[in-house]
């Protein structure tokens, strides 16, 4: 059998253009191209012939701008002035497929020879009323993909520009070789930001015959060209959506048009939600019945960060809200749709009278708000009190890290989930599936640091729940901070590549940071003396910092659920004037080093704003945290993350993803580096968001069922003090441990009231003053007990050496299964075995590359793996076990169709040579019977799928 050729290949896709509706027509050279133009713009927009004169306003309207201003004058209309005296506006591309013309040619040879001295001939061209749209290049099965992409950037030096430039209206170009088939927007640079086209659960449709059919019908690629390209105002370029983008877009779209219920967008961080959200904000604008859109961020600093993404992309488009004022101001101009502000100062306008008569309109009117990242900042009163606001609003979130049950958030006992608030996921884009895609990067994670008693070379860990052991005093010890600074000052090199790439270092508290950075100086002094005695050239890290706190805020838990609240989870654990004044000596050197003027007071944000610039730029080397930047910061040149504190959940990856953008070839991963043993913890937050049914629903009691337990506690409560002041009297510790109990029950149901719109507390047997004086004697008494029962912390600091050993060295891909895998061979407990079983199960579920394999991977987890010893190789099992099953699968398959199996090899040989799934005309010799003529569609369909399971199973993704 002979592999196809590129020109079998051109004629295929063009007799399949032709039965999805395109008319083909021969176009040889320009002269014949502006010919069709001319009468292709006349049919679409029901002109009479147009003369010379007039057809020359149209050429010159035409015929001179860069690729972005053409697409932009494509999107337009032009207004002729006919010879008559009249006018019309006409258009060039409409987003009603009626009114457009679609054609498809080939082989139009455009000559350049004025500038290089050659032609060049393009292989297939789609016209959308006479305008060279989408370009098509294609290469013969079995060559690189690259090889087409590369020919469009030549293509795109030397001749697109040539003569009148029509070429310069592409907006979308397409190459394949058959196999594989991407896409990308004109003006992309490198092939990494091209894109497979993929169904709605991000199953990938590589095969150029099945990517036509879905992508290329002019239903389709008309709403591709008007809705989901995006023209770039502030870099003058064309975007393009991906896949999942564009079925987020539209489900959120459908929402709005169909229904009154919220929804969610579960992205994996880092995979372009700002984008997305903004288109989605875009087409949501037009509606006539929508009001405004609120796209609503949960920090100051992202304020600015957002409103100017969107201003790029849609010029002026959104303007940012410096104060309340400005945002209410916004709100009042009834054509201002598009809005952008902070949850802080959303919840301040509608909360405040004398804000309310501006906005008080807005009430019944249909507002739709879309939350960016809402895993954080939406359980709380604020989001009650927009709810209860805007009478008629519609919520959509996006987040990459969504509040299941496993990571849930506890509301006085009260488990609130993403589901929860937002009623539905609408689409999925996990973590593995953007790795999948090269949309993020991959992980490469080292565990560094273990805790042995002085004197033994022993791999034992202090457990850090083990009562009674000071864990704090342990991981604060200046010893082992000293040490971690040393490693980072003389690693730090190798791991940013000669500092061509930068790092974070998050650490646990304000306190530590504060060690940390004055270690950090430390350390550098004597490496410069040092260098400088050995003749070395000394080159200092620049090392920057930046925290909040308040002395009025209370110490927040660190890490609780995996929560990151970046606006109070700074608070120095012992709050004092020493904290701020280090923090301004900081930022004094700051300005020393950059010139620069800010300062801890007004001029805080200016200074977040400017490390954020400054780290993007490469001007910092490492910047020193404890929660600020570890969400919603995207950095491409950041690729390494130092971590020295506990982390899990959506905290520990949303953490982790600052690392992971996509860069350029040098940055194949995202580098973390944790001083504490987070394994575990890595290992269940990946499982968890890696798993697309991962369980979400909690099921949440009543707001009547918690209602009438508020009122029994509040009742239980009045039996034993019939008001605050008689907590006073209550001599006995049994007696004050009885009213603790009691109280502690009161707020536990009242917490959980406040999550629903209903709930009035004043109306209720305890008002908000009389809970407020109870409160205040809760409090007080609660500090009183603790003086007397607090337990004494025993300190292992004595017995304890300090290690920087690599622990562990994790990449997280497929291989990451085997490697658990193998850990679970070598698990010394059945319970550590059981543990690791079920995050590989939950890894295998969430991957769909593993989707055909899934039955045979549990298979061998359960069948092979008991009988292997501890310390066999999983990886050399498995291969075994692998090709003994695909053999078996092999001969049952054939014996069971009753095949040749000598065909059957050369489909597969076919395949490992071209990477194509047969077609099923392919298969007609594979029977080995005469097929009936009227069976031949129904077994050959059979065959077709039985043999693609097969190649999909034993052939792909291994």
């Amino acid at each position: 059998m002979t592999a196809q050729s590129e020109q079998q290949l051109e004629n295929e896709l063009i007799a399949q253009l032709e039965s999805l509706g395109f008319s083909r027509v021969i176009i040889k050279d320009e002269v014949q191209l502006l010919a069709n133009l001319k009468s292709q713009l006349e049919k679409a927009n029901r002109l009479s012939p147009l003369s010379d004169t007039e057809w020359k306003q149209v050429i010159s309207f035409l015929n001179n701008g860069t690729v972005f201003e053409r697409a932009k004058k494509l999107r337009d209309q032009f207004p002729i002035k006919f010879d008559d005296g009249t006018s019309k506006h006409i258009y060039f591309l409409s987003d009603d497929p009626n009114k457009n013309s679609y054609q498809v040619t080939n082989q139009i040879t455009v000559d350049h020879r004025d500038h290089n001295g050659r032609t060049s001939r393009f292989d297939v061209t789609l016209l959308v009323n006479g305008l060279p749209v989408v370009q098509i290049e294609l290469k013969k099965r079995g060559m690189e993909i690259a090889e087409a992409f590369n020919q469009t950037q030549r293509y795109t030096r030397e001749a697109y520009w040539a003569g009148q430039g029509l070429f310069r209206f592409i907006q979308l170009f397409i190459i394949s070789n058959g196999a594989n088939t991407r896409y990308y927007s004109n003006g992309t640079k490198h092939i990494d930001f091209t894109f497979p086209w993929a169904d709605i659960k991000n199953q990938h449709i590589n095969e150029v015959v099945d990517f036509a059919d879905v992508f290329l019908n002019k239903q389709h690629l008309t709403k591709m060209l008007t809705q989901f390209m995006v023209i770039h105002e502030t870099s003058k370029e064309l975007m393009v959506l991906r896949p999942y983008q564009i079925y987020a877009v539209e489900k959120i779209v459908e929402q709005v048009r169909n229904t009154k219920q919220n929804g969610y967008i579960w992205h994996t961080t880092g995979s372009g939600k700002t984008l997305t959200s903004f288109k989605a904000s875009q087409i949501i604008m037009q509606m006539p019945d929508v009001e405004k859109v609120l796209f609503v961020v949960d920090r100051n600093d992202l304020d600015t960060q957002t409103a100017r993404e969107f201003n790029a992309f849609k010029a002026e488009s959104v303007d940012s809200t410096d104060n309340t004022s400005t945002l209410v101001n916004q709100l009042d101009q009834r054509h201002d749709k598009l809005i952008v502000t902070t949850i802080q100062k959303l919840n301040k306008a509608i909360s405040t009278d004398r804000y309310l008569e501006y906005i008080d309109y807005l009430k019944e009117k249909k507002v739709v708000f879309i939350f960016d990242e809402c895993h954080r900042s939406q359980f709380g009163e604020t989001h009650q009190n927009i709810k209860k606001f805007f009478k008629n609003a519609q919520m959509f979130g996006f987040t990459g890290t969504p509040i299941f049950e496993e990571n849930s958030l506890s509301k006085a006992g009260l488990k609130l989930t993403t589901d929860y608030l937002f009623n539905e996921c609408l689409h999925k884009y996990v973590i593995v599936d953007a790795i999948r895609d090269r949309n993020v990067l991959q992980f490469q994670i080292d565990y560094r640091g273990k805790y042995t008693a002085k004197g033994m070379q022993t791999n034992d860990q202090y457990d850090e729940d083990v009562e009674g052991i000071d864990t704090k005093e342990l991981y604060d010890n200046p010893q082992r901070l000293e040490m971690i600074a040393r490693y980072i000052v003389n690693t730090h090199d190798k791991k940013t590549k000669d500092r061509e790439f930068t790092a974070m270092f998050c650490v646990s508290s304000v306190d530590t940071l504060t060690q940390y950075y004055e270690l950090f100086e430390k350390v550098q002094a004597e490496k410069k003396i040092e260098d400088e005695e050995q003749g070395r050239l000394f080159k200092p890290l620049t090392i920057a910092t930046i925290f909040s706190y308040s002395a009025n805020e209370a110490v927040p838990v660190e890490g609780q659920n995996g929560l990151i609240d970046e606006e109070s989870a700074d608070i120095p654990s012992q709050v004092n004037q020493s904290s701020r004044d280090k923090l301004d000596r900081y930022i004094s050197q700051y300005n020393e080093h950059f010139g620069t003027n800010f300062n801890s007071g007004d001029r805080f944000y200016a200074y977040y704003r400017d490390i954020a610039d400054r780290v993007k730029k490469k001007q910092i080397d490492i910047l020193l945290v404890v929660n600020m930047f570890l969400t919603g910061f995207d950095s491409k040149p950041l690729n390494t993350l130092y971590v020295d504190k506990n982390l899990k959940y959506h905290g520990l990856i949303q953490a982790f993803s600052r690392t992971n953008r996509v860069f350029n070839d040098k940055k194949p991963f995202g580098n973390i580096v944790c001083f504490r043993n987070l394994k575990r913890a890595t290992d269940e937050a990946l499982a968890l968001f890696s798993n697309k049914d991962a369980k979400k629903i909690v099921l949440v009691p009543s707001f009547d069922e918690i209602k009438n337990d508020y009122e029994n506690a509040v009742a239980k409560l009045l039996a034993l003090t019939p008001d605050y002041k008689s907590v006073d009297t209550l001599i006995t510790e049994e007696a004050q441990l009885e009213f603790i109990k009691a109280f502690r029950e009161v707020m536990r149901y009242n917490a959980q009231l406040q999550t629903f719109v209903d709930y009035d507390q004043d109306v209720t047997a305890l008002d908000k003053q009389h809970f407020a004086n109870f409160a205040s004697k809760y409090s007080d008494l609660c500090r009183e007990v603790r003086k007397t029962t607090k337990k004494e912390k025993v300190s292992v600091l004595d017995d304890v050496d300090f290690q920087l050993d690599l622990l562990h060295s994790d990449r997280i891909n497929v291989g990451y299964i085997l490697n658990l895998l193998q850990m679970m061979v070598n698990a010394d407990t059945d319970e550590k075995r059981q543990k690791y079983k079920a995050q590989i199960h939950d890894l295998i579920g969430g991957d769909v590359t593993l989707h055909d394999k899934q039955e045979l991977i549990n298979k061998f987890i359960e069948e092979n793996m008991p009988k292997m010893l501890n310390g066999q190789s999983v990886k050399d099992a498995f291969a075994e076990y692998w090709d003994v099953q695909k053999e078996q699968a092999y001969q049952h398959l054939c014996e069971q169709e009753n095949l040749k199996p000598e065909v059957m090899k050369t489909v597969l040989d076919n395949y490992e040579f071209t990477k194509r799934l047969p077609r099923k005309e392919e298969l007609k010799d594979l029977p080995n019977f005469k097929v009936k003529l009227f069976e031949r569609e129904n077994v050959f369909n059979q065959l077709w799928d039985k043999t693609r399971k097969f190649i999909q199973t034993f052939y792909t993704g291994l």
